[in-house]
């Protein structure tokens, strides 16, 4: 799988996932640290290219998420926030293209190459791409713009962020999309940053 930002074909979309106040206040151990400055120095590299950008948002259905409606955790972080020319799609499930018009409004842009960054990796990033990979969009998910938490595995053992993380990428990686760092992808696309 290939990004191209040239002119003959339409730019990769950037998709930035989940980036809202209340992620903040997840109260477990999270890998990735430099995450977040990652998808800023992504956002910002977009913005400057003028290649589009998508921002998610998790709506949850569950009062006492972290996403809930109508309180300040479904807020996007300020460094992260999309202006107003950016594209906003909401969703209440894991996957950014169930329930929204997330795939026409590509198709209606011809833009047929993803970059995935967000949160959780294991969870809404995760998903996100194995859909974007089997509705046909060459995909690619920055494995240092991304993170998530630990938790217990399906047997009840702790596993570390960095173990749920690097499974996620290593799901992902080859079938679903190509796994990269950030500054290899900008290299790749925009030459020396």
């Amino acid at each position: 799988m290939h990004l191209s930002g040239s002119p003959a074909q339409q730019p990769p979309a950037l998709l930035i996932i989940d980036m809202q106040q209340g992620i903040r206040r997840v109260a477990r151990p999270c890998n990735n640290p430099q995450a977040e400055a990652c998808m800023a120095t992504l956002l910002a590299q977009w913005r400057q290219a003028g290649w589009p950008l998508v921002h998610i948002r998790h709506i949850s259905r569950q009062v006492d998420s972290v996403f809930a409606p109508g309180q300040s955790g479904a807020l996007f972080q300020p460094e992260l926030a999309p202006l107003p020319s950016e594209q906003v799609f909401e969703k209440n499930v894991t996957d950014a293209f169930t329930h929204s018009d997330l795939e026409r409004w590509l198709h209606v842009r011809g833009i047929r190459q993803l970059v995935i960054v967000g949160v959780a990796s294991e969870n809404s990033v995760e998903a996100t791409a194995r859909s974007a990979s089997n509705l046909g969009f060459v995909t690619q998910v920055v494995a240092n713009a991304c993170y998530t938490f630990a938790k217990l595995d399906y047997a009840g053992r702790q596993r570390s962020a960095e173990e749920v993380h690097d499974m996620a990428m290593a799901n992902l990686r080859d079938e679903y999309a190509t796994v990269v760092e950030s500054a290899a992808l900008l290299q790749a696309l925009f030459g020396a940053i």
